[in-house]
């Protein structure tokens, strides 16, 4: 990866984003240190139907009645004025 300072980003932005388009990762130094990187961005990931089927076929949670009986069933409004 290139360093470059931020002057030289300035002096020759058009042609430096043209690098990055193209792949190159540079990165954009502040008084000597690190502050950027300027890069091409990342590209969509698909993924095949068999990479995630795991993540889409969980089981639903068997507890989920049994916990949802236990919430107070009674709407209140909360802004309502109480006596």
């Amino acid at each position: 990866m290139d360093a470059l300072g931020l002057r030289e980003l300035r002096q020759h932005a058009s042609d430096l984003v043209r690098r990055a388009e193209a792949g190159e990762h540079l990165v954009i130094t502040v008084s000597g240190r690190p502050a950027a990187v300027l890069g091409p961005p990342e590209r969509d990931h698909w993924r095949h139907y068999d990479e995630i089927a795991d993540v889409l076929s969980r089981r639903a949670d068997d507890d989920w009645e049994t916990d949802r009986d236990l919430i107070d069933q009674d709407l209140v409004d909360p802004w309502e004025p109480t006596e």
